[in-house]
């Protein structure tokens, strides 16, 4: 995948996101629905770290004269711990 694709995944979930912070909104009466919101906008958040994280990883390679298409995406677990 490369950098315009990440980016446009990127614009794509948050796109998404946005969506779904509207439609929790209307599902705000219906429990379940809106729980379903809340878990797939976990995984959007998720996801788009992900993104984010490979996105800046083949920006550094490339900086350093490496090669942009040996980073790898990260789980989950380690994308969700970095400090902000």
């Amino acid at each position: 995948m490369d950098n315009e694709n990440i980016a446009e995944r990127i614009e794509n979930l948050v796109a998404e996101e946005h969506s779904l912070r509207r439609q929790e909104q209307a599902d705000s009466d219906d429990v379940e629905q809106l729980e379903e919101d809340k878990r797939r906008l976990r995984a959007l958040e998720v996801e788009l770290d992900q993104c984010w994280d490979l996105l800046r990883q083949r920006r550094a390679r490339s900086a350093s004269g490496q090669d942009p298409d040996e980073a790898q995406v990260r789980d989950a677990e380690t994308v969700e711990r970095y400090q902000q």
